[in-house]
């Protein structure tokens, strides 16, 4: 069994639920307390040995990339003011040469496609996908432990009330096993009250390379896009699918409430900054 080496961060939308900060910056590079969030997506993937990453990009992305590679004129200044810790926090963040590559999604036309558009750099081998919309700490490395056990293909899901499955791509439960189950069926967004199961598919996937022949052919789904869930339904039926109950909190920065929740999350996690920002928060909710 192959193990996971690569995975495809597809980066290429627009970010209208944040205009106008999105219009000229990236919604991946909106920071997280002082990192970007496709920053903290990679170091998630990294803790989990993920080797190789693949970024799906569009128009006026270039950032993205930059933010990847070696920037030779502030690490001179740097370097000229002795600012080491500095320098030591961009060096251990960059990744090796070889490590990531970048291509395309010309037509914003989904998700389905902008894996699809990452073809001939995965090559013949599985490979996770990751949405970057999604902070999931130690998903990653979960979701490795369960293809390990398993094989095959793997989604992560979680649980949200019956009320809000009409949301989402839900999953039906077959066979379980503790922290994983076997999927017996998924449907996109069902009306209320139809749903198999109350768990999400919550932006974290371990595909076989078979799904790439499925996308070249799947025909416009849900928003006239080329869906993934689709195909992966379409690979059901020759491959075999688990869940992964993921033991987390996802955030959802792709969303308001959610960036803001993750940026107060992540710095009352952070030692030299928890204390001062409880006490502020703690301040400021009282005059409110």
């Amino acid at each position: 069994m192959k193990r996971i080496r690569k995975a495809v961060l597809p980066v290429a939308g627009l970010g209208t639920r944040f205009l106008p900060a999105t219009k000229a910056v990236p919604k991946e590079m909106l920071c997280v307390v002082d990192r970007p969030v496709v920053q903290h997506v990679v170091d998630e993937a990294r803790a989990a040995g993920i080797e190789h990453f693949i970024f799906v990009t569009g128009r006026n992305k270039a950032v993205i990339e930059d933010h990847f590679d070696i920037a030779y004129e502030l690490n001179r200044t740097l370097e000229s003011r002795n600012k080491t810790k500095e320098l030591e926090l961009l060096a251990r963040d960059q990744p090796q040469a070889g490590q990531t590559s970048f291509t395309r999604q010309q037509e914003p036309l989904g998700l389905g496609h902008a894996v699809w558009c990452a073809r001939e750099l995965v090559g013949d081998e599985p490979f996770a996908v990751i949405l970057p919309d999604m902070l999931s700490r130690g998903s990653m490395e979960q979701m490795i432990a369960a293809y390990d056990k398993h094989g095959g293909n793997i989604i992560a899901v979680e649980e949200v009330p019956e009320d809000q499955t009409h949301q989402y791509g839900i999953v039906s439960v077959g066979q379980e096993f503790g922290q994983t189950f076997e999927i017996t069926g998924m449907v996109e967004k069902p009306p209320k009250g139809t749903a198999p199961s109350n768990y999400i598919i919550s932006g974290r996937y371990i595909l076989q390379p078979e799904i790439f022949d499925l996308l070249s052919t799947q025909e416009r789904g849900a928003g006239n896009e080329i869906q993934l869930t689709d195909s992966m339904i379409r690979l059901m039926k020759s491959q075999q699918f688990f869940g992964m109950k993921y033991e987390g909190r996802t955030y959802d920065t792709g969303s308001k409430i959610g960036f803001l929740m993750a940026n107060v999350a992540y710095a009352l996690e952070r030692e030299e900054l928890s204390a001062d920002f409880r006490r502020e928060l703690e301040a400021l909710l009282r005059q409110k």
